[in-house]
């Protein structure tokens, strides 16, 4: 990361990623720092934003009288921490369906078995098929048609 705490080298690389493979954005997230790259038609990739995570300070008590807002609900359990978890082997773009308008490689409540081809991943101009590591049920598919993804991401959940 440069002094600034922003690494130029990253949002540079995310361009190329775009430009080389006709993204229209990619985002990326490492150590809670998240970055989005973007472009409009026709024009160069450009930063659009960067969330840095913001330690609140302890609130201050408050009256008994006050109001104060429901409570948040809990947060549902993370789908890509689940054991059943299928990485992506690779980064690139990820396809749902083998070509466009043709029905998706597996749905939810499937049956895959072992070897069971889940998804295509694009990477540098290549289809990458990605194969079912085990056989199960597909109770979640985390990913959407062209999206592009990082190793080790969550793609699915086969139970």
């Amino acid at each position: 990361m440069s002094q600034s705490g922003f690494d130029t080298k990253l949002v540079k690389d995310l361009a190329r990623i775009l430009r080389d493979t006709d993204l229209s954005e990619i985002e990326v997230e490492n150590e809670g720092v998240r970055v989005r790259v973007a472009r409009q038609a026709n024009v160069a990739p450009q930063m659009v934003h960067a969330q840095v995570p913001v330690v609140a300070a302890p609130a201050a008590a408050t009256p008994a009288a006050a109001v104060s807002a429901p409570p948040a609900p809990a947060p549902a359990a993370d789908p890509a921490k689940h054991p059943g978890a299928v990485a992506s082997p690779m980064v690139g773009t990820v396809y749902t369906q083998p070509e466009p308008g043709a029905a998706a490689f597996i749905k939810v409540g499937d049956t895959v078995k072992e070897g069971q081809q889940l998804f295509i991943i694009e990477a540098m101009k290549t289809m990458n098929p990605v194969p079912s590591p085990r056989s199960g049920t597909v109770t979640a598919i985390l990913v959407h048609d062209a999206q592009p993804v990082e190793y080790g991401e969550a793609l699915c959940v086969i139970e």
